[in-house]
């Protein structure tokens, strides 16, 4: 049966209706996305109790300081907690971090700038009263973040490319900082690098997960060609040389002697390919640790023996521990948060 064509008012009816419907479709995207966002406004019921209050990065007791990421009006605030009751009632700063570390007074909080366009992105130094010394501009999106032991170097990673270590299609940069001096190492692709003994230059470079040994020294990851590096870095003389392949986000214990790292292991999913390695750095020799998921994060040590980690929580992460020496089991110790910090230990 033939159909009689729409005529030119008809055809601008039937589109002003196809209109008004995208509109309606829009409209209740941008409010269900605003109700959302207004519901982690609000606490939830059986979620970690949180009140404002004073937050000290002083080594001065035993205290862990992190990123609470508990639903209510103190979400993604620097809060602490007494170190031996890690799942207490918590203490809000005020301050918002992405990512954070702090080490003997002084604290690296990695921070989101919302714009009306986009947003951006700012490392400040904080002192032990999370005062905020010194701000800088970064180029991505925060990662990883840490300090030496002594408080005087701090470190940072941000993706610039890509969103995600798992794959091979990203790009960073790590920045290193005196915050003596306030000299700025910008991009530590800069550095020299000995690979397997050997100069070693290519476009690929990349750099990510500082740990310092001390002020001077560092330990990371290299990343070029494919595969993962450890390097060992001296900042005075910008340069790295490789220790051994298939390495990433080290970070080393209190005692100087171990790292625990992320280890690439075949066979498992191309989007969780990690699992927990402790290597001794005497020996070289590595062992898994009791974690048999895959770990996309920068561990902390608790102690000499102890390690802490972040995995995918019901609101947004929970810490996790395992022993440090491959034996016992993961448990979880805190819901919803991230990003710790040990201090007066």
């Amino acid at each position: 049966m033939d159909t009689a064509p729409l005529s030119p008012r008809n055809r601008l009816l039937v589109l002003l209706a196809a209109v008004a419907v995208l509109a309606a479709v829009a409209a209740a995207a941008v409010l269900h996305a605003a109700d959302r966002a207004a519901e982690k406004d609000r606490p939830q019921a059986g979620g970690p109790a949180v009140t404002e209050g004073s937050v000290s990065l002083a080594p001065d007791a035993p205290r862990m300081v992190f990123r609470n990421m508990a639903w209510g009006p103190h979400r993604d605030e620097l809060a602490t907690v007494p170190a031996d009751r890690p799942d207490g009632a918590r203490t809000a700063s005020g301050i918002k971090c992405l990512r954070f570390y702090a080490a003997a007074g002084t604290g690296i909080c990695l921070q989101s700038v919302h714009g009306t366009v986009q947003d951006t992105y700012r490392a400040v130094v904080l002192d032990a009263h999370l005062k905020e010394l010194r701000s800088y501009p970064l180029a991505g999106i925060p990662t990883r973040a840490r300090v030496s032991p002594s408080g005087r170097m701090v470190a940072w990673t941000v993706f610039v490319g890509g969103d995600s270590y798992a794959g091979t299609n990203f790009s960073t940069r790590t920045s290193v900082l005196d915050t003596r001096t306030w000299d700025l190492r910008g991009n530590l692709e800069d550095f020299t690098i000995t690979k397997d003994g050997r100069p070693y230059h290519a476009a690929d470079v990349n750099f990510w997960g500082v740990t310092f040994a001390d002020d001077g020294h560092f330990y990371a990851t290299l990343g070029t060609a494919g595969r993962t590096y450890l390097v060992r870095g001296d900042v005075a003389a910008a340069s790295v040389r490789t220790l051994r392949s298939n390495v990433e986000c080290p970070s080393l214990s209190p005692d100087g002697t171990r790292l625990v790292f992320k280890k690439r292991v075949a066979g498992l999913s191309p989007d969780a390919p990690w699992r927990l390695y402790v290597l001794d750095l005497a020996t070289m020799r590595e062992r898994p640790l009791a974690e048999d998921r895959s770990v996309d994060d920068q561990v902390v040590w608790r102690d000499d023996r102890t390690i802490v980690y972040a995995l995918a929580g019901d609101f947004g992460a929970d810490l996790w521990t395992v022993p440090a020496d491959g034996t016992g089991k993961a448990r979880r110790m805190a819901t919803a948060a991230l990003a710790p910090a040990y201090l007066g230990q």
